[in-house]
């Protein structure tokens, strides 16, 4: 049996993602989802996504592109999946190596890869040439089983509204994602400018929900949110929860995360998943409070080309 590797086609979306489900279940991905990062990616982010394919089926995918949004250049990412029963064939050096080729092409000085940490998939990386850097946690909440902590009362300055009251205006939100992204512990900076590239990247994406998504505004500013994406089915995610930084140390994230997930158990969704660096000891903090619990690890690793 011969695998290939191949550029992503639009029926492999499916694929994609249930292979991405396989290998991460802790990240929601769906079919659409997949189909949309790729189409409505920002020209300069390069997004080429990889597929290795044997006998015709799918068993490997590669997420690829540019961090067009930071401050320095030529930084790329590659991400790899192999179906778990499709592993040792192959398919994972073969995306690897193709993937470098490609970031190659356009200009990619240093590759960044997250890997689960497991012996196994850290061992891959590093005969690749990848050192470990930063780690971050996945975490999950049974939200059926599990006992979220009661509604506080909102402070009298302080109103919790969703996303979906923004949707003549979303720039606030905007400046408040890009303000608390400043402060996200990561190897990679970024700097959200493009508030066109924001709306078709976060604002519409299929996965967020702006009922969902609470904000705590004060003196009719958005002051604190919590950014949820669902699945359409049962399992719900936080992927940004931040304070802007003239109203931190007043509890205001931890409010409007308390509301989403409230908000979320009523809608009748069953699981919750975020995600932390493994050094953000508040927001662990935060998490932990609700009753999340890690439920696995990812390692970046890095790698300089030429």
């Amino acid at each position: 049996m011969t695998v290939i590797v191949r550029d992503f086609r639009a029926q492999d979306a499916e694929s994609f993602s249930r292979i991405r489900q396989l290998a991460l279940p802790f990240m929601l991905s769906t079919p659409r989802s997949v189909a949309y990062d790729v189409t409505h990616a920002h020209p300069d982010a390069h997004v080429r996504p990889l597929v290795a394919e044997e006998d015709g089926e799918v068993i490997g995918t590669a997420q690829t592109g540019i961090a067009y949004d930071s401050p320095q250049p030529g930084q790329g990412y590659l991400n790899v999946y192999v179906h778990p029963e499709r592993r040792g064939r192959g398919a994972g050096s073969l995306l690897v190596r193709t993937a470098e080729e490609r970031l190659a092409e356009v200009s990619a000085t240093k590759l960044f890869s997250w890997v689960l940490d497991e012996p196994a998939n850290r061992g891959f990386a590093e005969r690749r040439g990848y050192r470990a850097s930063r780690s971050a946690h996945f975490l999950r909440l049974d939200l059926v089983n599990g006992s979220l902590p009661p509604r506080r009362p909102t402070p009298a300055d302080v109103e919790l509204r969703t996303a979906a009251d923004f949707a003549d205006d979303p720039r606030p939100l905007f400046e408040l994602d890009a303000e608390t992204l400043l402060d996200e512990p990561s190897d990679i900076a970024h700097e959200f400018t493009d508030f066109e590239a924001w709306l078709k990247e976060t604002w519409h994406h299929p996965l967020l929900s702006h009922e969902l998504t609470s904000v705590a505004v004060v003196d009719g500013r958005p002051a604190a949110f919590s950014a949820a994406r669902t699945d359409g089915g049962t399992r719900y995610g936080t992927v940004m929860t931040g304070t802007a930084r003239a109203h931190r140390g007043r509890g205001l994230a931890k409010l409007a995360k308390n509301d989403s997930l409230h908000r979320a158990r009523a809608a009748g969704f069953t699981e919750a998943f975020t995600g932390n660096d493994s050094g953000n000891e508040p927001m662990l903090a935060i998490n932990k409070w609700f009753g999340y619990e890690i439920c696995a690890t990812e390692v970046h690793h890095v790698r300089q080309l030429g």
